[in-house]
This record gives structure tokens, sequence and C-alpha cells, in this order.
């Protein structure tokens, strides 16, 4: 299986609540920056954190792909999920695409290839990192890029 992992875009930075803040323009550029990186891969799914910054996000890269599927809107994506759980999360038989923030993302991506949070990867506004293994397990994944828009 693949797993692309997205940082949502540039995000205003002041909302009535975290959840709340939208992409900047500047966030929308660079996340169909990123979404051209996407184009041809064989995503089967895109997941997304409830926040309204990674749902524009999604629906960018969704809108850029041509992807018809629906974008599955998950709970355990937000910025303080627990990658632990997450991983628990992750759909084994499809190749994802998972839209979310940070700590989670960087803390997500050395998990899975560490088997540790104590290694987690940088990742910039709408930075897209691609991992691979027969299954998603801790320290079993082996990330094979990270583009930067």
């Amino acid at each position: 299986m693949k797993l692309w992992v997205l940082r949502h875009g540039e995000a205003e930075s002041h909302a009535r609540s975290d959840a709340e803040r939208e992409l900047t323009a500047h966030g929308r550029e660079e996340v169909l920056r990123s979404a051209a990186q996407l184009i041809g891969l064989p995503i089967q799914a895109i997941l997304a954190s409830p926040y309204v910054r990674a749902q524009q996000t999604a629906q960018l890269v969704r809108e850029a792909l041509g992807f018809e599927p629906e974008i599955r809107t998950v709970s355990w994506l937000t910025p303080d999920s627990n990658p632990l759980a997450a991983v628990d999360q992750i759909d084994t038989t499809d190749n994802l695409l998972l839209v979310s923030h940070q700590p989670l993302v960087g803390n997500l991506i050395g998990f899975l290839q560490h088997g540790h949070l104590r290694a987690p990867q940088p990742m910039n506004t709408a930075s897209l990192a691609e991992l691979e293994a027969d299954l998603p397990l801790a320290g079993g994944m082996t990330l094979n890029s990270i583009k930067h828009p």
C-alpha cells in the first residue's frame, strides 16, 4: 500500500477557533502545487481532518485530480490526535491520501518510519510525504519522498 500525507496549506492566523481557520490565497496556491505532484497516482481515498483548512485543502486536491469519490472526514486527523491511534484507523486495503495538520503529520510519518515518536518529520504547509509498505505498521513503512511546494 501507498500512503500520502499532506499538511494543509497556509491558513489565516486568526479565527473564532483554530478549527475555523481558512486557507489564505497563498495557501491555496501551495496546495495546488502539491496537488500537481499527485496527478496520475493510484489514490483510492482521501481522508481529511474536520478542520476548515484541511477540508479546503482536500477539496482543492480533489478538484485538481478530478477525483470522483467524496472526501471522508475523520476525527482522528486533527492537530493533536494521537499518531498511535491514527495508525490503527488507517485502512490497509487502500492507497490513501491523508490531509491533516502539524504536529500530527510529522509525528505520524516519524512513527510509521521509525516505530517511535522521537523523530518527527518536519513538514511545512502543503508539504507532501509518500510512504510505502505492505501494511501501515509502526516502524514498517518506507518514506519514499517529501515534496515541499
